[in-house]
């Protein structure tokens, strides 16, 4: 089997699962408790959240352990614009991941703010201008996708950073799909607010975390015991976090090289497939994208039949986020973008993992194009 989904989630790593163990087994303890049990426990996490603080370039202090990316983002947003004391508006972008756009729902449907969707170009870039456009004085978060889920085009956090600064304003984004693949160093992006997740790293699924500048006032969604200084309470899930923070450093390590081998091999499946299979049709930006994404549509076919023949063929890929899996609509994204709906739900995502190698995509622009001919032929 070829696994092209790596979007979606990667399998845990080796050296993940060893460094968990301990803190699965004998080093049990809770690190909220005051004996030698629970202090062992506190330093692990102690530990763990001084190791993702230095792939960030970060401060210990700011990174919150969650649940996961949607919690983080949940995070994020509610509690900085809730506690914002600017004003009620939020912008944000219509290709943004559910987890951000169903939040900036909720604070428009409960708390009142405004939101304002800020312009797209055709491949989902946002521009400098569009987002200075967007920006009202009584702006009280901007959040921004960092790389998108379903088409993999790469925002320029920088240029558009140095927008929200000068507006004064709080700028998040959610960097899930771009951890292993792009800088994180929050130095370099020009935001105040970051989440990710665990398990597109290697990390198990249930482990993620939202970095939260120190001087935002952060309402918090979960209150109880006062963990995480008091931003999210709940007993700290010391062997995910050990787990998320060994996950993040091999990632960060192996990234350069990991870059420079996949992105030829990406290019590749994207001028063959556009060349060999008839009227496909690549989605977001041709230069700024991912280095491990490449989605196309297929107008004239079944989105679903395509990823079933690939999957009879031994390819397993996706049509695009595994959070809005078995919805019979079309992806937002695509028709944000102003994609028609019938062709939006041709959709075939690849997302590739570290490992993948030019056997592999030979494999998968083949299956590719054998898939979508048996589709077309049913027509």
């Amino acid at each position: 089997m070829l696994y092209l989904d790596s979007a979606a989630t990667t399998p845990v790593r080796r050296e993940v699962l060893e460094a968990m163990w301990p803190y699965l087994t004998h080093e049990f303890g809770n690190p909220s408790s005051h004996h030698t049990v629970g202090e062992r426990a506190a330093d692990a996490l102690t530990d763990a959240r001084r190791r993702v603080a230095a792939v960030l370039g970060v401060r210990a202090s700011d990174v919150v352990f969650t649940s996961g990316g949607t919690e983080a983002d949940n995070l994020a947003v509610k509690g900085i614009a809730i506690g914002s004391i600017r004003g009620r508006h939020l912008v944000t972008a219509a290709t943004e991941h559910e987890a951000v756009i169903e939040s900036v729902d909720y604070l428009r449907r409960l708390h009142g703010f405004e939101v304002s969707f800020v312009a797209l170009e055709s491949d989902g870039i946002v521009t400098a201008d569009a987002l200075d456009a967007a920006i009202r004085p009584d702006t009280a978060l901007v959040t921004l996708m960092y790389a998108n889920n379903e088409i993999g085009t790469v925002q320029d956090l920088a240029a558009l950073g140095a927008v929200t600064s000068a507006h004064g304003v709080p700028f998040h984004t959610d960097a899930v799909q771009a951890a292993g693949w792009l800088d994180l160093r929050v130095s370099d992006l020009g935001v105040d607010a970051l989440s990710l997740a665990g398990h597109k790293v290697g990390a198990p699924k249930g482990i993620g975390l939202a970095w939260l500048r120190g001087r935002l006032p952060i309402e918090p969604l979960v209150h109880g015991g006062g963990q995480e200084r008091a931003r999210r309470s709940g007993t700290e899930n010391v062997a995910f976090a050990v787990g998320l923070a060994t996950a993040l450093e091999s990632a960060e390590k192996e990234r350069e090289e990991a870059v420079a081998r996949v992105r030829p091999l990406r290019d590749e499946i994207i001028a063959r497939i556009l060349a060999d299979v008839p009227g496909a049709v690549l989605t977001g930006s041709a230069t700024s994208r991912l280095v491990n994404s490449a989605t196309f549509c297929f107008p004239g076919t079944s989105g679903e039949a395509v990823l079933l023949e690939l999957e009879r063929r031994g390819v397993v890929s996706s049509s695009g986020s595994a959070c809005a899996a078995g919805s019979d609509e079309p992806s937002h994204v695509l028709t944000a973008l102003g994609i028609p709906a019938e062709i939006a739900q041709t959709a075939v995502r690849f997302s590739f993992g570290a490992d993948m190698t030019r056997a592999d995509a030979e494999s998968a622009v083949t299956a590719l194009a054998a898939s979508v001919s048996a589709v077309s032929a049913l027509r």
